[in-house]
């Protein structure tokens, strides 16, 4: 079924720190008004990254998650700087996190982290042919980097201190593209 999208009658805003919030004054097409609120990025979209150290191996980091306040471990991961691409920087953050850099990049689709009210995206890009090389970063600490074998994806996925929703997703996207495109 296509719906036509609502009216947006008015739209007031608000600072939210990192974030402008948005309040959307909505009329439906079947003549339904509400109002909605929507949190908007300041920046230029983030990056999620699955290095493959090899044809079966990803690198993970472990970091301290404020949210949760414990060390997780996820994917390398970061914002898109101005005048970035998403490749560009899924390579930055790859050297600044984890210490390597990566000959061959490949975008494979935007993830959304709560559409109904985040404007948020996030790039998911698959990393190969990586070779050491470091960058400083913004982390307060050197995060430590963990290999993991994608066949043992069902065990990383049932622990506590992973429970990022993008790291899972894209571990599961990435390891399903890279059985389906030659190495």
């Amino acid at each position: 079924m296509s719906r036509r999208l609502p009216v947006i009658h008015s739209v007031t805003e608000s600072d939210a720190g990192p974030y402008r919030l948005e309040r959307l004054d909505l009329e439906f097409s079947n003549g339904e008004r509400r109002r909605y609120e929507r949190l908007h990025g300041r920046g230029h979209g983030a990056v999620v990254v699955v290095p493959m150290i090899d044809d079966d191996t990803v690198l993970l980091v472990r970091e301290y998650a404020a949210g949760v306040h414990r060390y997780e471990l996820g994917l390398v991961k970061g914002r898109i700087d101005a005048g970035e691409t998403p490749l560009q920087a899924a390579d930055r953050e790859l050297k600044e996190e984890a210490g390597y850099g990566a000959r061959r990049l490949e975008v494979l689709r935007a993830l959304t982290l709560a559409p109904t009210y985040m404007s948020h995206s996030t790039h998911l890009v698959v990393a190969r042919d990586l070779y050491p090389q470091r960058l400083p970063g913004d982390e307060p600490e050197e995060l430590e980097v963990v290999p993991w074998k994608l066949a043992r994806l069902h065990e990383l996925i049932l622990r506590e201190d992973f429970s990022e929703g993008r790291s899972i997703a894209a571990l599961f996207i990435a390891r399903d593209w890279l059985e389906h495109h030659a190495r």
